[in-house]
């Protein structure tokens, strides 16, 4: 009996407490036959669990022994164990246990204080406890399962019953671990385990001054599937992806992007987002060369019977270690930018972290967060650039213009302004803004009695659906603007490639009510093979093309391909950012259809571009031009 614990009853017994009399064990067999296997997650076995360290604490050594002499005898090789309550705390924070065998009553410190002193330790609170007692007190079993105990169990245990406890505990436990650290969708390791690979790959490379890096990779437009066909389609591309990625990192197991200790290993990290960790490479060569392989492999379909092929591409974005730092946090962060600066350029492609683009990031993110205050606080001013018929000289329509005065004085205006528009979520609030702004211009300008002339709004695709878009166009066509003087200038027209046909059916009935539709950005981020999924009136060229041409032969036989394009699919062919007389002869001379930029005039607000172009006939005005005699 143990003195001052007379919960453990009044009868003494010179007999070890811990097994029941008998030698009714189970075999071996019999025990994997009654363990509950379908527990034990796919990538351990029953053999693994043997492996799991099993602590006892008990203040009979008899009991110990006994209890290890079984435990090793079924087939568990590492056993710790003390007579000495007052030592288990310090013991299990030196060698974390996979389960705790624990008696309640024992001298100066009971099962139930260390039970105590586990639960408000972070570590100590999460290892499985069975406890092992001979008290009969239900109060008592109820304290102890309040603790967290996880098992409890009466002495005299039958042995075979003890083994199973101690099975099932550990294979709840390993299987509990395994949902923490991976992702339930594609069975990858998930961020927790990211973050504790990072730490181990980081602490290796300073000892060993290894370089290698962080992989972000993005799922490009998997939110627009997710919208058309929804998130169980979504979430189909993303276990493709997914296994496509995996089978791409193992290939690399063992081989030149490898360490001593790590492999390179593919996480899910968040969202549509997955990384892979490098944990050794010769230079960035190597980094390339990997991503180049990724990009490929990557590549997903999905064809459902009725309804288009789709297929999904992704983005990378890198960060290098020791180059872009050693702290896993900056380096996440790092790749993260990359990845986006990546994703901003336009699809299926890498991109490198460098400096520029953290001190963009907080940039933008600063801009970001006031431009939703700059439509009230009237900073932003809608601008019209007159677009011009090169052969005639005459107006034929303008292009509007988004500026942003900034508080600070910088002026954003453009493809720039749109651009951030999208990263801050205010792409549909600036269109919605636009198209007011417009309406109002066209109702002041009918009221003077001026004609207007076809007006060019842009609009990216990137992040805008095609029915918000179609929304908005027929609110302002309902407003009194005609068709007619409606033209449709569409970005990032990559992102139309995943939507079913029913999505862009909304662009095209625009199209049909007579709102013209132009490919904007033609040869950067729009290519010929976009002309096959929606219907165009005019493509407008990148004006990185026009801006080039002088002195440029490359340049000048893209721009000659280009137009000679659009004439035999019978498109409208706009050239803009003209600022030189050479650039418009070069154009006039090859047949060019239209063109804009500041060799026909500057931007100008709604009322000064009126006075300036518009006239009560409608017959338009000749634009005067630099060096063209009159």
């Amino acid at each position: 009996m143990k003195e001052g614990h007379p919960m453990e009853g009044d009868s003494i017994s010179t007999q070890p407490t811990v097994f029941a009399p008998g030698e009714d064990r189970l075999s071996e067999q019999e025990l994997r036959a009654l363990s509950p296997q379908e527990l034990i997650w796919r990538n351990r076995t029953v053999a693994a669990l043997s492996e799991a360290l099993i602590m006892m604490v008990d203040d009979e050594m008899l009991n110990i022994e006994m209890t290890q002499a079984f435990l090793t005898e079924a087939g568990y090789k590492q056993f710790v164990q003390t007579d000495k309550p007052e030592q288990a705390i310090v013991m299990m924070r030196r060698e974390m246990p996979g389960v705790l065998l624990l008696d309640l009553s024992m001298p100066k410190v009971s099962g139930l204080d260390i039970l105590a002193s586990m639960r408000e330790d972070p570590l100590l609170r999460h290892v499985p406890v069975i406890v092992l007692t001979s008290s009969t007190d239900p109060q008592v079993k109820l304290k102890a399962l309040a603790l967290g105990a996880m098992d409890f169990l009466s002495k005299p245990v039958d042995p075979s019953e003890l083994g199973l406890r101690i099975r099932n505990t550990l294979a709840a436990s390993a299987y509990r671990e395994y949902l923490g650290q991976h992702d339930a969708l594609t069975g990858l390791p998930n961020k927790l385990c990211y973050r504790k690979v990072a730490a181990e790959v980081l602490a290796q490379a300073r000892a060993t001054g290894a370089s290698g890096a962080f992989l972000h990779i993005g799922v490009d437009g998997l939110g627009r599937i997710n919208d058309a066909l929804g998130r169980v389609v979504g979430d189909q591309m993303l276990q493709r992806v997914a296994k496509r990625l995996a089978s791409c990192v193992q290939t690399e197991a063992q081989g030149e992007l490898s360490s001593e200790h790590h492999n390179p290993t593919l996480f899910r990290f968040d969202g549509d987002e997955f990384a892979v960790i490098i944990p050794s490479m010769d230079g960035v060569h190597s980094a390339a060369a990997f991503m180049s392989k990724v990009l490929e492999d990557a590549t997903a379909s999905f064809h459902r019977s009725g309804s288009p092929e789709v297929i999904v591409t992704c983005s990378v974005g890198v960060s290098v270690f020791p180059s872009d730092g050693m702290d896993a946090e900056v380096l996440t962060r790092n790749a993260g930018l990359a990845l986006r600066h990546a994703k901003q350029a336009g699809p299926h492609r890498y991109e490198f972290f460098s400096p520029q683009f953290n001190e963009q990031a907080l940039s933008r993110l600063d801009l970001g967060a006031e431009l939703r205050h700059a439509l009230g606080r009237d900073e932003i001013e809608l601008l019209y650039e007159p677009r011009v018929e090169l052969a005639g000289g005459r107006l034929v329509g303008a292009q509007t213009v988004v500026r942003w005065r900034h508080a600070s004085g910088r002026v954003i205006e453009g493809d720039e302004l749109m651009d951030l528009a999208g990263t801050s979520e205010m792409d549909v609030a600036l269109m919605e803004w636009v198209f007011d702004q417009l309406r109002k211009n066209m109702k002041t300008w009918a009221a003077a009695g001026l004609q207007a002339v076809p007006m060019g709004v842009k609009a990216s695709m990137a992040n805008l659906h095609p029915r918000d878009l179609s929304h908005l166009v027929n609110a302002v066509l309902a407003g009194g603007v005609e068709p007619r003087h409606l033209t449709l200038e569409l970005q990032q027209v990559a992102a139309l490639e995943n939507l079913p046909s029913r999505d862009t059916a909304a662009i095209a009935a625009l199209r049909k009510k007579g709102v013209r539709v132009s490919m904007d950005r033609f040869g950067r981020s729009a290519a010929a093979i976009h002309l096959r999924k929606l219907a165009f009136d005019e493509i407008k060229v990148d004006e990185s093309f026009i801006r080039d041409m002088d002195g440029d032969a490359v340049s000048q036989a893209i721009v000659l391909g280009m137009g000679d394009l659009a004439r035999r699919l019978k498109l409208n062919c706009v050239a803009p950012g003209i600022t030189t007389p050479p650039q418009l002869a070069f154009l006039k001379k090859n047949g060019w259809d239209q063109g804009q930029g500041p060799l026909f005039g500057a931007r100008e607000n709604g009322l000064a571009f009126a006075a300036r172009w518009l006239t009560r006939s409608g017959k338009p005005l000749r634009v005067p031009v630099p060096g063209d005699p009159a």
